[in-house]
Formats: structure tokens, C-alpha cells, sequence
């Protein structure tokens, strides 16, 4: 059985399943379904907790030998099985499919896994966890999708806002459902339930963008080396969030390709902005632009850590090529 993320609540109603996955491509939202599992396998009487984590080497006998020990301390239990790499190996995935066809009895288990390929989707192991319980998937949120997204998270706080308001909210958060969800929780504490007015959201919401990732990319749009290197710099200084930060040049990445097929762009720019964009989309084919969304793909898998690497000189690399400029190292 398969279910999304915002379904999984009113599934919970109705009971717990023996078994559930959890995987998806939204760190925050597979993290709160989680969340929402193991709460209520708490409420359910599963006073007790087992974690496996399939790190590289893991020993897949003790999940047998923990899935058939009888819990000790309670009635029933929680078997938590991590599998941070999305990929469990031969003796893993048998493990999985041992555990799936005799689940154990008094016992609810929670496989978590990051977003996987469609190769994994296919596999056996998979297959097994589908039939056996209840996958949750934690789908990315898309720019369109994320005023709705915010109307349910203010609905369940008692308020509510027009969609101009919610609008001008997306816009801020830029597709970081993390910052999201700490500006919602903020709006609880500072305003009454009710209609959230855009004046009272001015003045209360942080505006998470902009100022050094606007420089890095007027530094992109200009071709200046220099600039870039030292504006990807500061950005890691200052602790900014990778995967925000490849959001927005994922996100300039599509404006070019956009532009380059004479398409409107889907967001409002200033006309200046639009010419910069054109004359850097000019440095570019079908080729080069194909290049980059594979280079933003793996840059993705590195900072959720399924692929090793530095996270930030790819970043840099990236910005480079975005800019049409050879690599810096290479460039020296």
C-alpha cells in the first residue's frame, strides 16, 4: 500500500499497519511522518524501541535475531531499521524480505530510507516492504504546491490567509520547507487565530533569501571568476543551508533553459534581470545545459550524504560552469 505524506494522519485513525517505509525526496516532511509513527506506536503501548542502523558493514543477522527476541518490558514494541544509503546490499535486501514474510508479532517496524532511484523502487526488497505494510512517501513540495502546503500548516493552528498572502509567504521561503515550517510556528505565537493579514505577515516573517545568494548570482550573470569563488566562500562561512542554496541555482539553471527555448519566465524578474539571464543563456547549448542538471543531481545526493565528495567545492564547480567559465582549478 502506498500513501503520501499528508494522507498518513488519517490513516493513523484507523490503526497501525505491522509495517511501515518511509522514503521520499523531503528530508522534513519523511522526517515528521516519522515522527507521527512512532508517536503513535507510543500511544499504542509500544513502550519499547529498537534501533538497526544498516551502516557500510552492518551485520543483517542481528535484525533477525532482534525481529525474533520478545520484548521484555511491554506488550509491544517499535523496530526501527535506518538504512541511510538507500541501499541495503544482497544480504540486506534477503534480510528484508525474511523480515517481510513473518513479521513479528507485538511488534510495529519503521524502515526509513532517503529518496531512491527508480532502479531501487524496482528491487525485490522493495517489492516486499510494498506488499508487507504501509510505504509513505515524502514527495518534494513544488513552487505551485506550496501555498497549499502552507494553508494546511496554518489551518492546523487555527488561522488561515488569502492566496495573495500565502503567495507573497512561498516566495520567501524559496521551496525551503524547513524555514517554512519555523515562520508557521513563529505566526502561531505572534498572532491571534484567524486570517493572517499580508501587512501583519510583512512584518513579522524573516525574509530567509536574498543579500549573499543574490550576489552570488549577479557574480554568475556577470562571468566574474573572482566574485563567484569569494561569494560561495561566504556563503559556507556564514552556514548556509547547501541545499537551499543549489535550490536557487537549480532555479536559475531552469530560468536559462526557459529563456533559451523563448518560453515566459515562471516567475516575475525585473526586465534587467531577464536581460542578464539572456546574455548568460547565450553561453550555453543543449549540451552544456544537460551537463549541468546532471552535475545538480549529483550535487543533491552529496549534501543528503548519499554519495561522498565535498559539497561545497561541487557548489563552486557548478556556479562556474553555470557562469560559462571553466573550472577555477582549472582556470589557474
Amino acid at each position: 500500500m502506498k500513501i503520501a505524506t499528508r494522507q498518513l494522519a488519517q490513516h493513523l485513525k484507523k490503526g497501525l499497519a505491522s509495517l511501515y517505509c518511509v522514503h521520499g525526496a523531503e528530508a522534513l516532511l519523511a522526517l515528521e511522518a516519522a515522527d507521527a509513527i512512532r508517536a503513535t506506536a507510543r500511544a499504542s503501548g509500544c513502550d519499547e524501541r529498537e534501533v538497526f542502523t544498516a551502516e557500510p558493514g552492518a551485520d543483517w543477522s542481528k535484525l533477525a535475531a532482534n525481529a525474533a527476541n520478545l520484548s521484555l518490558f511491554s506488550s509491544r514494541r517499535l523496530l526501527e531499521i535506518r538504512i541511510p544509503t538507500g541501499k541495503p546490499g544482497t544480504e540486506g535486501g534477503k534480510a528484508l524480505e525474511a523480515l517481510c514474510a513473518r513479521l513479528p508479532e507485538d511488534t510495529v517496524v519503521l524502515v526509513t530510507l532517503p529518496e531512491l532511484e527508480w532502479q531501487q523502487l524496482k528491487t525485490v526488497w522493495f517489492g516486499a516492504l510494498e506488499n508487507a505494510g504501509v510505504v509513505v512517501e515524502a514527495r518534494a513540495i513544488s513552487r505551485e504546491e506550496l501555498p497549499q502546503w502552507l494553508a494546511e500548516r496554518f489551518a492546523q493552528q487555527g488561522q488561515h490567509a488569502r492566496l495573495e498572502t500565502l503567495e507573497w509567504m512561498a516566495d520567501r521561503v524559496e521551496g525551503n520547507l524547513l524555514a517554512a515550517r519555523q515562520e508557521v510556528a513563529k505566526l502561531a505565537l505572534l498572532l491571534p487565530p484567524g486570517e493572517i493579514a499580508l501587512a501583519d505577515l510583512r512584518e513579522t516573517v524573516t525574509d530567509v533569501s536574498r543579500f549573499e545568494r543574490e550576489a552570488l548570482i549577479e557574480a554568475i550573470h556577470a562571468g566574474d571568476v573572482g566574485r563567484i569563488a569569494r561569494a560561495v566562500d561566504s556563503l559556507e562561512a556564514e552556514g548556509e543551508p547547501a541545499p537551499l542554496l543549489m535550490w536557487a541555482l537549480a532555479e536559475e539553471l531552469r530560468l536559462l533553459v526557459q529563456l533559451t527555448a523563448g518560453e515566459r519566465p515562471r516567475r516575475f524578474l525585473d526586465p534587467a534581470k531577464i536581460e542578464e539571464a539572456r546574455r548568460t543563456a547565450r553561453r550555453h547549448d543543449d549540451g552544456s545545459f544537460g551537463r549541468l542538471f546532471l552535475r545538480a543531481h549529483r550535487i543533491d545526493r552529496l549534501v543528503k550524504g548519499v554519495e561522498t565528495g565535498d559539497a561545497w567545492e561541487e557548489i563552486l564547480e557548478f556556479s562556474l560552469a553555470l557562469a560559462g567559465k571553466p573550472a577555477l582549478r582549472a582556470a589557474a
